[in-house]
This record gives structure tokens, C-alpha cells and sequence, in this order.
């Protein structure tokens, strides 16, 4: 079966959406397609449905005009938000800040840190007030040190002694423990794509001691050929085994890659499958 023309259909959906905001209907009527046929091969195609991909595109024109310094009621109703109200109730999540502090490149936003000795190594663990917003493995305290900063250039960093904050404490043990072969479930403050978000939260479902390909992944978040993508959204996983990429391997069984080398994803496998 060719599946040209479905293609430049669907071609022309996404050059719809990127245009303005039509409804499923318009765009189904538009390009020729029943709607539930177009949710479904567009979902497929871009591993988003098309309101999803209008909303991510939305917030990307928003970040960019936030990034150049526009105002921020300029930027939103730019970027095609009907009312400030619409962006702090669902798009803050996703910026992982409010429009005004992300804006600004993170600036004031409060990040308490603090390292904790593991079973396999050191983990830096910071977090916001909202959850957990990176954790990095290594050797090198300050190495480690040096990577948050470079991630969160802007944002007000503290450091706090190991068991000596509130806040902080329980998660530094929940991730102790799920490098331990112990999972526990932690508030997170991830920044992603929808797309992304979609591939960690089917990370997140994965049970300890198993693994899953990226295509079985991608086949879950609804984008069958999005392996590739799939492996992109590990990459760029700021939580080490909190949101475990480490349980995704290619079709063959091999460990494919892993941002923090592929000795320690070989080892966290072992581990919890021991455990």
C-alpha cells in the first residue's frame, strides 16, 4: 500500500497547525480525512495528536519570545494564549517555572542540593520546591557540582549537608534507595517536550529488573516508528534511574547507550535484578 498520500496529508495537517489553530474537525475536513483516522495516523507519525502538537508548538513560540526578552503579556497572547490564566494553569508545568522567571533564564528560582553516597558511587540530587530536578552520577563532587551549575546557570543554588533538611532528606534517600535496587516513588520538576514527558512517564512504568526496547516504548507512547526518538528523550533525561532509561535497550537485547556510560547501566540492570 503506498502511503505517499496519507504522508502529504499529514504533511499538510502539521503545516495547518503550524499556521494557526484549527480544530480536529477543520483540519480533518481540510486535508480530506475522518478525524478519528487523522488522530490516529497523525498521533503515529509525530508521536503527538494534533492538539498535542499545537499546544507544544504554542509554548515553543512562547519560549522563544520569553528567551529575545518580549513582555509577558505580549508573548502570550502572541504565542496564542487566550488569557495569562491559560499558560500559568498548564504551561508552567511544562516551562518547569513560571513565564516571568523563565524569562528571565531561570533567575530566582530556588534549587537546594546536596550529595549522598551510593551503592554504586556518588549521586548529586537537587530540587526545586515543586520535586526533584536533577540527578547526576560521577565520582568528582566537583565535577558534579560543575554540571548543575551549567544546567541551571541562572537559578539561586543551595547547598545543603546530607540529612540536615527536611525537604531535601527523603529525597536523597529514595534515590540511595533506587540506586540500591529499591524503587520509591518521588515527586519530580522535569523540563520537556510533551513527547518526552510521554517517554518518561512510560519509563517510570517499567518494573525494577525489567527492560523494554525503544520501540516497545515507542509503540507505547503511540509513535511506532519513533525509536529514534524515543532513545533521544533518554538522552536528554535529566533524573539518573529516578526515570529509569537505564531499563531501555535495543531490539536485540544490547544496552544501546546510556548518558552516564554503559558500565553503569550494565551495573543498575544487574542490581535490580539481583534485588
Amino acid at each position: 500500500m503506498n502511503s505517499k498520500p496519507h504522508n502529504d496529508k499529514l504533511e499538510q495537517a502539521r503545516a495547518l497547525l503550524d499556521g494557526g489553530e484549527p480544530s480536529l474537525t477543520e483540519l480533518a475536513e481540510t486535508v480530506g480525512l475522518s478525524p478519528s483516522h487523522l488522530q490516529r495516523r497523525f498521533s503515529a507519525r509525530f508521536g503527538l495528536s494534533p492538539a498535542e502538537y499545537l499546544a507544544q508548538r504554542k509554548l515553543g513560540s512562547l519560549r522563544s519570545a520569553l528567551r529575545e526578552g518580549h513582555d509577558v503579556s505580549a508573548a502570550l497572547y502572541d504565542a496564542g494564549y487566550g488569557s495569562p490564566s491559560r499558560v500559568y494553569e498548564s504551561g508552567a508545568a511544562k516551562l518547569g517555572m513560571t513565564p516571568g522567571r523563565y524569562r528571565a533564564g531561570g533567575a530566582g528560582e530556588q534549587i537546594r542540593w546536596s550529595l549522598a553516597p551510593t551503592a554504586i558511587g556518588t549521586a548529586l540530587v537537587a530540587t526545586t520546591a515543586r520535586g526533584i530536578c536533577m540527578v547526576e552520577l560521577g565520582d568528582d563532587p566537583q565535577a558534579l557540582e560543575a554540571k548543575l551549575r551549567s544546567e541551571f546557570p541562572q537559578a539561586l543554588l543551595e547547598r545543603v549537608d546530607a540529612g540536615r533538611d527536611e525537604f531535601l532528606a527523603p529525597r536523597l534517600r529514595a534515590v540511595a534507595d533506587t540506586l540500591g535496587g529499591q524503587g520509591h516513588a518521588v515527586p519530580l520538576d522535569l523540563i520537556g517536550t510533551a513527547f518526552q514527558k510521554k517517554v518518561w512517564d512510560a519509563l517510570m512504568k517499567i518494573p525494577a529488573g525489567q527492560t523494554r526496547s525503544y520501540a516497545q516504548i515507542a509503540e507505547q507512547v503511540g509513535a511506532p516508528r519513533g525509536a529514534r526518538a524515543v532513545a533521544q528523550a533518554c538522552a536528554n533525561n535529566r533524573v539518573a534511574v529516578v526515570v529509569p532509561c537505564h531499563r531501555v535497550v535495543r531490539g536485540d537485547g544490547s544496552l544501546g547507550g546510556y548518558r552516564w556510560g554503559l558500565p553503569l547501566k550494565e551495573r543498575l540492570l544487574q542490581r535490580e535484578r539481583a534485588a
